[in-house]
């Protein structure tokens, strides 16, 4: 007893625990209506299932015959079972039940969602349904019937059992005798099966609109014309076949039912597997293409409708390889705007130079965004400096680790098109205390992506403040803080401190004197974990990214609805669409969808954790559903002020999954979609490295897609040739853009936010791909030549994100190149930047003068670094010795390009020379190289424009 106390007391802490943390987020409906519905629905399930288990058996026991003869097997068996017959009779229920109320309780999400469904609006081409029913009823009635099935089936086994060892039933030699009631027992609950099998192939008809096939999802020919007819066929006869159990219950003869049932064996295998493969080899196959064709149509319009791609523009482009001088004139804006800071290659950037103490961090990947600077919309990457506890090494005690280092501090943001001179970042809003261009807002950030596990934080008026707000500057002092806000639960009382000390296993929590009736904890800290929580139904984009909205950082995350029960829409892999090299996604709630909105959006406040959440999508039926369930939990969409509309973006999670999609039912003729003669995939990320099988992904722009009248911020993705065995064409076919920017006004989403366009290239225009442009820069001499100066003491070279800019009639390819020395506290410097457009490539110090090279010497446009800003000196100095990075010509003359041409083949000799072992000639190669160097450095130096 005492055991079970404890236990006991252990499982309340973590429930209370629960309903405190709900209940501080204003969020306790939601976990009251899954506790009420997971304990109504187990209730149900153990009664569905220990009351007819239970009744089956006492009807069996009761109605045994007196005065059977046994053999002296059963008669042992009845000795050893007697004595715990009353404890099987009602143990088994019990435990059946105890199983099947789980099973039933967790499918408190499908009954709410029937219980509360919305109609769609649509109908499905095949049986005239609304797709409500599929999406919320049938899977409802199909597990009804398939519980029911469980608990008859269970139920005649357990007949069958207690009638035997009570002697109603006995084999003699080749002859089975029967008891009349147990041939009434066992026919009764046999026809009740039997029924229920065909209530379950008649709803198996309904099914087939949504289940995968070898060409579509969704019924196809042989489906239309030989499974949904066989399918009703076998329901009929499985109906007749269990009347039949009901008349042998009272003639007391099974030879009809037993010929019943082979009937139905026999009618299953050639009415259900047979006619079908007969039908689909031997007639459509043949003609398959003309046979599919309304089947196909169907796939096409309704996967273009779940997905959300049905409205689609399609505008044919026919992109242009001829750089001309002045070609970029009328993009001058989109120009000014290409992004040359990548977000997953300057995080040791910000690290070094703006981490300050070894207890921050930024994270791997940063986040792209955009700001209103100077009535100019201005591309940013940013993060927010959250907390490391890993870097106080041995200072890790609990103090300081749960009271001292609480939150992190301030949000960074720099200039997406633009550096310094030495290649630094150009920071927007930088240091500590926070200063920028984003103007005055509350910095610290208690709720972030690497926050800790759980914080006590707030104190009495009048005390102290413990936690570490930020190191003072110079002495290497330390300001303290008190958390003002309402983040967590209240540890105001002995008992709520005991549950947290239990739940989180520390004892320090009840005994720490600096834990007060005022303080707080804060747990359950992500953003995107947050989120989940108090919206279950919801799954999250995986990348939550901050913004600074109406004086406070908050973090935005978008939600989606999805089901994969829409009719004739094709289902994906979420997981696998949603994989690039950015990094693979986490598990989601379920893989297969056809269907998916953005339903939902989301923000968290960085400093008190308030949870919001916005119903952006308020013509979704699911949506709509939940909104039913939990009434209060969502607010509207005009409630968004028109700061937080400014940094609501269309999601990437979405896109990928559209330009899955896209890859194939761009095509909107049954009949080419059918040949796959214009089937498109994503291509390979070109930076990832050869033999790479990561896509690129998705990237943010603010640019002017053809057919819009202005740059908008905007999410794009390009299409090559979809691969043929071995043999994969990297040329442009499609480049598909989305238009992100949902506007600045209270409550109003903009009008183009959303649009898809997709820029369909001819098939005989063969646009270099991301793969062929990457190779060319690769393998052209000159820029070899350059970037092997650049190598020159161990440096690192690398390559940024690969960017492609629908401009000048043709689409630009803009990548950035870094360089990083050796070291541990170095960081990449933006040093080059590689243009091509067409065959021409260029390659030089800022993305402005390649692009006046690429263009004939005038571009016709500015880029964003046409002025690059200074430098700010480096928080940490570079390594003494260090290899510094030459400056090489914007321009090479003639000289200069001869010494480059000649360096590459030297390098060439140096390492057949090495390969061969000639280390003679290998020194004569070395000590032309390091002449050439020499002469290159002496004509750079001459030509070159000083600098600050």
């Amino acid at each position: 007893m005492v055991a079970a106390l404890v236990i006991a007391f252990f499982v309340f802490a973590g429930l209370y625990a629960d309903v405190l943390w709900f209940s501080q987020l204003g969020f306790l409906p939601v976990l009251t209506t899954e506790w009420i519905s997971r304990i109504v629905l187990f209730v149900v399930g153990f009664i569905a299932m220990a009351l007819p288990v239970w009744a089956s058996i006492q009807i069996a026991y009761r109605s045994r015959p007196v005065y059977a003869k046994l053999n002296s097997q059963l008669d042992r068996y009845q000795e050893v079972f007697e004595p715990l017959r009353r404890l099987a009779m009602f143990g088994i229920p019990v435990v059946l039940g105890v199983f099947a109320g789980v099973s039933v309780s967790s499918r408190w999400e499908l009954t709410l969602t029937f219980l509360n469904r919305t109609p769609f609006g649509t109908t499905d081409p095949q049986f005239g349904f609304d797709v409500g029913f599929f999406v919320f009823e049938l899977p409802y009635y199909r597990s009804i019937v398939g519980f029911a099935s469980a608990v008859v089936l269970l139920s005649v086994l357990l007949v069958i059992a207690t009638n035997y060892l009570y002697g109603a039933i006995r084999v003699s030699g080749r002859e089975v005798v029967i008891s009349k009631s147990a041939r009434v027992q066992i026919a009764i609950t046999a026809g009740i099966y039997l029924l229920l099998q065909a209530v379950s192939i008649w709803f198996d008809q309904y099914a087939t609109v949504t289940e995968t096939g070898e060409l579509i999802t969704g019924a196809a020919y042989t489906d239309v014309n030989a499974t949904i007819p066989g399918r009703g066929i076998l329901a009929a006869i499985a109906a007749v076949v269990a009347v039949l159990f009901f008349i042998t219950a009272a003639i007391g003869r099974w030879r009809l039912p037993l010929i019943g049932t082979a009937l139905l064996i026999v009618s299953s295998i050639l009415i259900g597997s047979l006619y079908p493969w007969v039908v689909q080899r031997f007639q459509v196959d043949p003609s398959a293409r003309t046979l599919e064709a309304p089947y196909i149509q169907r796939s096409i319009d309704l996967t273009r409708d779940a997905y959300g791609v049905s409205d689609i523009e399609q505008i044919p482009y026919k992109a242009t390889t001829d750089a001309t001088p002045g070609a970029l004139r009328e993009d001058a804006e989109t120009t000014a705007n290409i992004r040359l800071m990548d977000p997953l290659q300057i995080s040791d950037a910000f690290a070094q130079l703006e981490q300050f103490r070894q207890y921050y961090q930024f994270p791997d990947a940063l986040d792209v965004d955009r700001y209103e600077i100077d009535d100019r919309t201005q591309d940013t990457v940013v993060a927010v400096r959250d907390l490391n506890l890993a870097g106080l090494g041995d200072a890790q005690t609990w103090f300081n680790t749960h009271l001292v280092y609480t939150h992190g501090y301030g949000l960074v943001a720099a200039a997406g098109n633009q550096r310094s001179v030495d290649g630094q970042p150009v920071f927007m809003q930088s240091g500590i205390p926070s200063t920028g261009d984003l103007g005055e807002f509350e910095p610290r950030v208690y709720f972030g992506e690497e926050s800790p596990d759980y914080s006590i934080v707030g104190a009495p008026e009048g005390n102290d403040p413990v936690e570490l707000d930020y190191p003072a500057a110079g002495d290497g002092g330390q300001t303290q803080t008190t958390f003002k806000g309402d983040g967590g639960p209240k540890l105001d009382n002995v008992f709520t401190k005991l549950v947290y000390a239990l739940k989180f296993q520390s004892e320090q929590i009840f005994l720490s004197d600096v834990v007060t009736n005022d303080s707080q904890i804060l747990y359950d800290r992500d953003p995107i974990e947050r989120v989940q929580k108090v919206a279950p139904y919801l799954t999250l984009d995986s990348d939550a990214y901050p913004s600074v909205v109406d004086g406070r950082i908050v973090w935005i995350v978008d939600g989606y609805t999805l089901t994969d029960q829409y009719p004739y829409s094709n289902k994906q892999s979420m997981s696998d669409a949603i994989a690039d090299s950015e990094g693979l996604a986490p598990t989601l709630a379920f893989d297969e969808v056809n269907y998916i909105r953005n339903s939902v959006k989301a923000t968290v406040d960085a400093y008190d954790g308030k949870v919001t959440l916005y119903a952006w999508d308020e013509e979704d039926p699911i949506l709509q559903t939940w909104q039913k369930i939990f009434p209060t939990t969502l607010q509207p969409m005009s409630e968004m002020s028109g700061e937080l509309m400014s940094h609501v973006r269309y999601p990437s999670d979405l896109f990928k999954v559209q330009r899955a999609v896209l890859g194939r039912y761009h095509v909107t003729d049954a009949s080419s979609f059918y040949s796959r003669e214009d089937a498109w995939t994503t291509p390979k990320d070109p930076t990832a490295g050869a033999g790479s099988t990561l896509l690129q992904p998705p990237y943010y722009l603010t640019m002017q897609m053809p057919g819009q009248d202005d740059p908008a911020y905007s999410l794009y993705s390009s299409f090559i040739p979809e691969a043929r065995g071995e043999a994969s064409r990297n040329v442009l076919r499609g480049y598909l853009a989305v238009d992100a920017d949902a506007g600045n006004v209270d409550g109003e989403r903009a009008d183009g936010y959303g649009t898809l366009r997709l820029l369909t290239l001819p098939e005989d225009d063969n646009v270099p791909g991301p793969g062929q442009v990457q190779n060319k820069f690769n393998g052209d001499p000159s820029i070899s030549a350059q970037l092997n100066i650049l190598k020159q003491g161990q440096s690192e070279v690398i390559n940024g994100n690969l960017l492609t800019v629908p401009v000048g009639g043709g689409l630009l390819y803009v990548q950035p190149v870094y360089v990083k020395s050796t070291g541990e506290t170095s960081y990449p410097l933006l040093q080059k930047v590689l243009v091509a457009f067409g065959d021409n490539i260029a390659f030089e110090d800022t993305l402005d003068l390649a692009l006046d090279v690429l263009f004939g010497g005038e571009s016709g446009a500015e880029a964003g670094d046409n002025e690059v800003e200074p430098g700010t000196e480096p928080t940490t100095p570079p390594e003494e010795g260090a290899p510094t990075t030459p400056e090489t010509p914007a321009t090479p003359t003639d000289e200069v390009q001869a010494l480059l041409n000649e360096a590459s083949q030297v390098l060439k000799d140096k390492e057949a020379a090495r390969v061969e072992g000639d280390w003679a000639a290998y020194g004569v190669a070395d000590d032309r190289l390091a002449e050439i160097i020499s002469s290159l450095l002496e004509l750079t130096t001459a030509t070159s424009t000083p600098t600050g």
